[in-house]
């Protein structure tokens, strides 16, 4: 199942990379029991996938829905799929893991609950699994799109 939802959304990257005029590759793997598929810049030209991040994401938030979209019309199942374009997604992953150990080092040193900044939900993932591997507890709190973490001593 999460094999031809990554191969429905592959299609539907392709095409709209070749009405685009883009160059990318694109990878589908299964992560975290999702579908997901990243698509490449070329080394040629590193930064011409931009356009379909936008700024701050928005572009890559957008297609990621319209992406499931294509997926679930093709599959009949409904998608998780995750996208990655030019490695964006995986960039602010990191941060946010960078975030979730500066909150865990300030609730143990301090014993208080941390509450972090608003970000979105791919994030707040992040720094949810980051703060469970390092025993203490978090929650999300807050409305969309202002939804935050906050971190809480074990």
């Amino acid at each position: 199942m999460l094999d031809a939802e990554g191969d429905a959304a592959a299609d539907y990257l392709e095409e709209l990379l070749d009405i685009a005029d883009l160059d990318g590759d694109i990878d589908i793997f299964v992560e975290n029991g999702r579908a997901s598929v990243a698509v490449l810049a070329d080394e040629a030209d590193p930064t011409g996938l931009q356009v379909l991040v936008g700024p701050g994401g928005e572009v890559l938030d957008a297609l990621q829905e319209l992406t499931r979209l294509a997926a679930q019309a093709k599959t009949g199942e409904r998608s998780r799929l995750l996208l990655d374009i030019a490695g964006f997604r995986e960039d602010r992953r990191s941060t946010a893991a960078g975030i979730a150990a500066d909150a865990v080092s300030r609730v143990r040193a301090s014993g208080e609950s941390v509450q972090l900044e608003p970000m979105p939900a791919y994030q707040r993932k992040a720094v949810h699994d980051a703060v469970a591997e390092a025993g203490l507890r978090s929650e999300s709190d807050g409305a969309e799109p202002d939804r935050y973490v906050v971190v809480h001593p074990a």
